[in-house]
């Protein structure tokens, strides 16, 4: 597994997406279009952000976590999060992302919570 490439797990009614080393700009566009099919075909309830190897985050993986935010909930589903390291958490809270996600420290409870 490249440390720049999206990885995707379906559990049931729950994509979970393995996110680079890197979230920015580059690699967005990517991110955006490949989960805008994966919820096109799929009946997803909840998606889960596994940070566990992200490194750097710019203004642009914000933009993707609201957008992914903004549909879920128009749908009636949710947004978790986990393995955010104190970096990107800061980031993360400058966004406001804290406020509109739950931040989980396992896989296994971003997925039940």
């Amino acid at each position: 597994m490249s440390d720049q490439t999206f990885t995707y797990e379906a559990c049931g009614q729950v994509l979970v997406i393995h996110l680079p080393r890197e979230l920015d700009h580059h690699n967005c566009r990517n991110l955006k279009y490949e989960t805008d099919l994966l919820l096109a075909e799929n009946y997803i309830s909840k998606v889960v952000f596994d940070f566990s190897r992200t490194q750097f985050m710019d203004s642009s993986g914000i933009g993707i976590l609201l957008n992914r935010y903004k549909q879920m909930e128009r749908s009636g589903g949710r947004v978790n999060l986990y393995g955010v390291n104190a970096q990107v958490g800061r980031v993360l809270k400058i966004g406001g992302i804290p406020t509109l996600m739950e931040h989980f420290e396992t896989k296994e409870a971003a997925i039940a919570g």
